[in-house]
């Protein structure tokens, strides 16, 4: 049976037949009580559409997408894939039409195709099921929010390329972060100092050019030498880097002037002894600085950041910097958004002569 003007039954078509021949049986073998016709779905573009649903990582995917426009760096380092992969997600929700992309400056932007929500796309019944299926929360999706909240508030501390709200008056020639912190390292003298944890040695750099010199310990080489090809590209010459721990620093005693950690502490196996490395290589009347997360409740740190510890109170915290010896602790909060989980502490302490 046939539909007038469509191919044979089994063909690829939008059209392909009989839904039912019969809606009932009533007595007699040859009795039928109606024939109707009716639109079937592509069963091939449905089985490659659930397919592509069917991968954890390109639903997470999308309901980033769903609640920010992103670029790849972005994705990358929210999801925790490497960028070949985000990318190749991207490519195939993309050709699905479930993803749109727009170039904005140097960046490529990536958005849930708004057709979806307004009831089009490749399947008008699809977006009700992502909506449900999207608010269902896991200990993955706790992650991702997690980390796309510390997305946006570098987003929004970065006058460079991002405004918006308070921040939007800011956006004037030569107004940025970066140039203030370099404005009030003038006004430093020009003193040793150590970057304990210095990670990727962005803050070793910015401490460099008032530092009269600046000596970066991390436990990883690797990141030491992305640190040092960084301040290489940089031309900045007044670094010494040392591989060690927290706990065990590599320089002599009384021999620093101020020493940093800066979101380190966190790391460490016991931050007590950490804070004790830090007054034992200090002069006397040096200065230790803490820039560390005030306590939270996003356990996923943990095993994806390797975070030892879930952040500090502010009592913890000036308590720990007391027992290691110093004095005139202050212990403040950074700033903080609304929806963010995490707050950072700022704490100073000068080591007792």
């Amino acid at each position: 049976m046939r539909r007038a003007g469509a191919g044979a039954m089994g063909e690829d078509e939008d059209w392909c037949g009989v839904r039912h021949l019969a809606r009932g049986i009533v007595s007699g073998p040859d009795c039928l009580l109606g024939i109707s016709a009716c639109r079937l779905v592509d069963m091939k573009a449905a089985s490659s559409l659930m397919r592509l649903l069917g991968d954890e990582a390109r639903l997470r995917l999308l309901r980033l997408l769903a609640r920010e426009k992103l670029n790849v760096t972005e994705l990358t380092a929210v999801m925790g894939l490497a960028q070949s992969g985000v990318s190749r997600h991207l490519g195939l929700l993309k050709e699905a039409r479930l993803v749109t992309e727009e170039r904005s400056g140097n960046f490529t932007w990536y958005r849930l195709n708004p057709e979806l929500q307004s009831g089009g796309g490749p399947s008008p019944a699809l977006w009700p099921w992502l909506s449900e299926t999207f608010e269902i929360v896991t200990a993955a999706t706790r992650a991702d929010d997690g980390r796309l909240e510390e997305i946006r508030r570098v987003r929004r501390e970065n006058f460079d390329q991002h405004g918006g709200g308070d921040e939007r008056s800011q956006l004037v020639p030569g107004r940025s972060w970066a140039a203030w912190s370099r404005a009030l390292g003038l006004l430093l003298p020009a003193v040793d100092v150590a970057d304990l944890g210095c990670g990727e040695g962005y803050l070793t750099i910015e401490a460099a050019h008032w530092a009269k010199r600046v000596y970066a310990i991390d436990h990883s080489a690797e990141v030491l030498a992305r640190a040092k090809q960084m301040a290489l590209r940089r031309r900045v010459k007044n670094i010494t880097w040392k591989r060690g721990e927290l706990e065990k620093v590599p320089l002599a005693d009384v021999s620093i002037d101020i020493a940093i950690a800066s979101q380190a502490l966190h790391h460490a196996q016991d931050p007590a002894v950490a804070l004790a490395e830090a007054r034992r290589i200090l002069r006397p009347g040096g200065r230790v600085l803490v820039l560390d997360l005030r306590q939270h409740q996003e356990a996923w740190v943990q095993d994806s950041l390797g975070d030892r510890w879930l952040g500090f109170t502010p009592e913890r915290l000036e308590a720990l910097i007391t027992g290691a010896g110093f004095d005139h602790v202050t212990v403040r909060t950074g700033a903080r958004k609304a929806g963010d989980p995490f707050a950072v502490l700022i704490a100073a302490g000068t080591r007792k002569k």
